[in-house]
């Protein structure tokens, strides 16, 4: 139980990150009731970009991170003005179809880009801060510093906001919302763009805790879908109590049941998929009537 502290923090870092993931699912899913499976492509095309702006063009990293997000904004938008838009009124199945299939080409586009070897930001080694029992290090504030500061911005631009007020009422009823007056078509491009935006922080921040590799893509898109799902489908409070909940379980699970074995990580992510799909679809802030996926 001395480790408990510990695993408990490690478990925010985690989450903290996958619950930036998980909003971009969530939001999405609001509007258009379907999960954008190219989220977790795009969190991993923004941590290359950051780290390609960092360490071949020799851009502050901060100033890397803000463009990084910029532009993955500027693709999620292409993406579903390219890839969505024509199957607006398409079964849902085959929007379902298409993510899938992007998510691949750009996984595949990236790695034949990058090669496979995995890509490290080029940080100083420092000393671990030691706080009681428990011990961090400057990176991992940052990710846990940078999470909040975006989920904060993110809930004051949807609850202050004219685009905010107005992209909840589009997510709670889109005809009426059309009716009186808001351009739908301008409304969901901005959800991607945010949506993305975040992912791309998402992915950089966990490839500054670890590494960057072309296929870190799926393992986010798993977890930021499975945070998702965790909190409630189209819920943004719950995208981001699912992917803190999913951070702790993850690093618990891994050092109680899998003897710390950190490949078991992403395997737990599924477990707790299954379970909350076979106990309560509809997630911890879901209603039954949302449990449908596509």
């Amino acid at each position: 139980m001395k480790m408990l502290p510990q695993l408990l923090v490690n478990g925010l870092i985690a989450g903290s990150t996958y619950a930036l993931a998980a909003i971009g699912y969530a939001m999405v899913y609001s509007i258009l009731k379907f999960s954008n499976f190219t989220n977790g492509s795009v969190a991993m095309i923004g941590a290359y970009l950051t780290f390609v702006l960092c360490t071949r063009l020799g851009i502050n990293v901060a100033l890397a991170f803000v463009l990084s997000m910029l532009i993955s904004a500027l693709l999620g938008v292409t993406i579903d003005k390219i890839a969505y838009r024509p199957l607006r009124r398409a079964p849902k199945i085959s929007v379902l179809i298409t993510a899938l299939a992007l998510s691949f080409v750009l996984d595949a586009m990236v790695l034949l880009t990058t090669g496979a070897a995995y890509e490290r930001f080029p940080f100083p080694v420092v000393e671990g801060l030691r706080l009681g029992m428990v011990f961090i290090t400057p990176v991992q504030v940052v990710c846990i510093a940078a999470s909040l500061f975006f989920m904060l911005s993110l809930h004051f631009l949807l609850s202050k906001s004219r685009i905010g007020k107005t992209i909840r009422a589009v997510a709670d009823n889109p005809e009426l919302a059309a009716i009186t007056g808001s351009n739908t078509e301008n409304v969901i491009s901005v959800v991607f763009a945010i949506g993305s935006a975040l992912a791309a922080a998402a992915g950089t921040l966990i490839g500054m805790d670890t590494v960057i590799t072309p296929s870190m893509g799926f393992a986010i898109t798993v977890k930021g879908f499975a945070g998702c799902v965790l909190g409630g489908m189209g819920h943004i409070n719950g995208a981001i109590l699912g992917g803190l909940i999913l951070g702790m379980v993850e690093n618990l699970g891994t050092w109680f049941l899998a003897g710390g074995d950190a490949r078991w990580k992403t395997t737990f992510a599924y477990i707790v998929l299954m379970l909350i799909l076979l106990i309560k679809p509809a997630g911890i802030l879901g209603r039954k009537g949302e449990a449908k996926l596509f």
